[in-house]
Formats: C-alpha cells, sequence, structure tokens
C-alpha cells in the first residue's frame, strides 16, 4: 500500500468482521478499496476527486458505498455506508437484527451470529446446519460445532418492551453473549 491510505473501517457482518481499506490520492486521482488485505476496486487517473465508490462485502455480497466529500480547499472527507445507512446506524440496527458470541472452543477462537429475522446461525463466515424445535418455553435451534452440542434458545422475556431472548449453550453451558 502507497501512502494514500485515507480511511479503514472494521464491519461486522455475518461471516466475519471485514476491514476495509481505502486509499485516495489528491494529486491523481487514485482510488483504492482493499477488504481484508485484497484489492478489490482500482481506479487510477480520476479527474473527478469527489464522489463514491460502491462494492461488496462479504459472502452476502452486503452492499458498501465510500463517499468521498470536499471539506475545505484540499481537504476531503471519507464515509462509509453499508446498505445505504451510515456505518453507525447499519452497526446500531444490526445489533437489533442480530446476536453474537464470542468463545473458544479447543483452543479456536469462535465468533456464533444468530440473524434473528431468519434464525440462520454463522460460525466463524460460515452458515451452519441447524435444526429447529417447539419447546415448552420457545425454541431450540441445535447445531454442532467440532463435537460440540450447541443450541440457541429463544424465550419470551415476559416483557413486550424487550422481546425475546437468546441464549447459547455450548455443551449445556451458557455463554454470555457479545456487543460488537
Amino acid at each position: 500500500m502507497s501512502g494514500d491510505l485515507v480511511g479503514v473501517w472494521e464491519v461486522a457482518l455475518s461471516d466475519g468482521v471485514h476491514r476495509i481499506e481505502f486509499e485516495h490520492g489528491t494529486t491523481t486521482g487514485k482510488r483504492v478499496i482493499y477488504i481484508d488485505g485484497k484489492e478489490i476496486v482500482r481506479r487510477d487517473w480520476m479527474f473527478k476527486l469527489v464522489g463514491k465508490e460502491t462494492f461488496n462485502v462479504g459472502s452476502a455480497a452486503t452492499k458498501a458505498t465510500i463517499n468521498i466529500d470536499a471539506v475545505s480547499g484540499f481537504a476531503y472527507e471519507y464515509t462509509l455506508e453499508i446498505n445505504g445507512k451510515s456505518l453507525k446506524t447499519y452497526m446500531e440496527n444490526r445489533s437489533k437484527v442480530t446476536s453474537t458470541w464470542l468463545l473458544n472452543l479447543d483452543g479456536i477462537d469462535c465468533r456464533v451470529v444468530l440473524e434473528k429475522d431468519t434464525m440462520d446461525i454463522w460460525c466463524n463466515g460460515q452458515k451452519m446446519e441447524t435444526a429447529g424445535e417447539f419447546v415448552e418455553d420457545g425454541t431450540e435451534t441445535h447445531f454442532t460445532l467440532s463435537d460440540h452440542d450447541c443450541c440457541i434458545k429463544a424465550v419470551s422475556s415476559g416483557k413486550k418492551r424487550d422481546g425475546i431472548i437468546h441464549t447459547l449453550l455450548v455443551d449445556g453451558t451458557e455463554i454470555a453473549e457479545t456487543t460488537e
């Protein structure tokens, strides 16, 4: 990478946390975007220094846009949007529609993500095979990590404001949820 690096963002998606880096050569008009260290967009000799670059992130091809705006003179501001929302708004909304747990199983760090709207479960970027069942107090979604039996329980909190509480159990032991 050259000395034109102007923006770095960490974006947590279901398939993992992705690092987005943006290079902007304000003298040459060059624009380069890297995701997780891999170059995905390169434009050299762009005469228009402001504008936007749109690209996809992650295995679900989530739409991302880097906005380039002139602030004053030769100063520029760079903002990242995910699915048409500012990164901050996207992450706040994402925390409402997903639950995330970080744990270490057999010496391997695991990031388990539940997408509450689809009940899809991801672990370290892989969508897991699951089996769901209704139980007396809610639902249980079963899956396996290595040789460990895992289950996400969905139980009503009894309060409309709090909604449904999701709990991850690994071999019967509850794992604390992580806030990203």
